[in-house]
């Protein structure tokens, strides 16, 4: 097998020292034309691809970007990380996604951390509690938050009480009064505030919600935000009520869409029998002309990239904590009753 090229040999052929080597692998100013066509010169015919720890023995800068995710393979993540992604490709970062899991988030968490300190760390939806704070801040590294939030860190949060607010308000000004919920089978933080906003809307218009107009379906999948439990849940409501909901607020999209085929199903119409209320804006949303709570995912994740690189490169840059407002996509989903 073939030697593998390393720095030390880049260096040895353009007759430089390696930490102009390095210099030129980092685009430095400081490396004479003469000397800069040296050393490119010796990486073409040696055919060398430096390593990522390679470029950084000139610079303390960060190289590679650590996204920790629950989940990339839902539509919420899936969009932010659409963001992450076309603004890093304006930047000289590379970037590592590690997939936590919805049901061991903390303990994978901790274990990614064990195997070594990453360059700048973005993490997604995970509680920083004390432990995980001791640990972020003996890295000293670069480090911001989306979708949680902690009074020492960069974050972008969201303003779920207010969206989950804005959904309830919407179907009680359409006039609907009896109105169901359906949410995730994961009863975390931000679920609870956007029912907790729902409920909110629904105590100022006087609209009282039975017991049994509240489901989640059974599909443990993403926790429970799936077209599956979705569709599980209007089917125990079928069962469990008396009378369908006119209206149902749903906990994001995806329930709402797996809910639009189970009340298909019933022989009943999507707004005529039942309005549908979903949460996130994801693209398919829009095809089906479904209601929804937009989050504007795609903005967080390049802006959440912007402040990180400004992190890179000016440390002592006073915090940002942004808290996203939600906004109110009316489609016809909840067209029946307008006034």
């Amino acid at each position: 097998m073939s030697k593998k090229i390393t720095i030390y040999d880049v260096a040895q052929q353009a007759g430089v020292a390696i930490s102009t080597v390095s210099r030129v692998l980092n685009k430095s100013p400081y490396v004479s034309d003469d000397t800069k066509d040296k050393v490119l010169k010796a990486i073409k015919e040696l055919q060398f691809r430096p390593q990522v720890n390679a470029r950084k023995l000139a610079s303390k800068e960060a190289q590679t970007l650590s996204i920790a995710v629950p989940t990339f393979t839902t539509p919420f993540f899936n969009e932010i990380l659409k963001g992450v992604k076309d603004e890093l490709n304006h930047l000289d970062l590379d970037f590592i996604i590690y997939n936590l899991g919805s049901q061991n988030s903390k303990a994978n968490l901790l274990k990614f951390l064990d195997r070594g300190t990453p360059d700048a760390f973005m993490i997604f939806s995970i509680e920083i509690d004390e432990e995980i704070d001791e640990i972020l801040k003996s890295l000293n590294i670069p480090i911001i938050l989306v979708d949680t939030k902690h009074a020492d860190y960069d974050y972008f949060y969201w303003d779920n009480f207010k969206g989950g607010y804005l959904a309830g308000q919407h179907l009680a000004r359409q006039g609907f009064l009896n109105i169901g919920l359906i949410n995730s089978m994961v009863n975390s933080g931000f679920i609870k505030e956007r029912e907790r906003g729902f409920m909110q809307a629904m105590y100022d218009y006087k609209i009282k919600i039975p017991a049994n107009n509240i489901v989640s379906g059974i599909t443990k999948k993403h926790s429970g935000f799936s077209e599956e439990a979705g569709y599980e849940a209007v089917q125990i409501l079928s069962k469990q009520t008396d009378k369908m909901p006119e209206a149902l607020f749903c906990a994001n999209d995806t329930i709402a869409i797996g809910a639009l085929h189970a009340i298909e199903e019933l022989n009943l119409k999507v707004p005529d029998d039942i309005a549908l209320v979903g949460y996130d804006n994801i693209k398919i949303s829009h095809f089906v002309g479904l209601s929804t709570i937009d989050q504007k995912m795609y903005e967080v994740g390049m802006n959440a990239v912007k402040r990180l690189s400004e992190r890179i490169r000016r440390k002592e840059l006073p915090l940002e904590q942004r808290i996203i407002d939600p906004e109110l996509i009316k489609r016809k989903s909840t067209n029946k009753k307008i006034l």
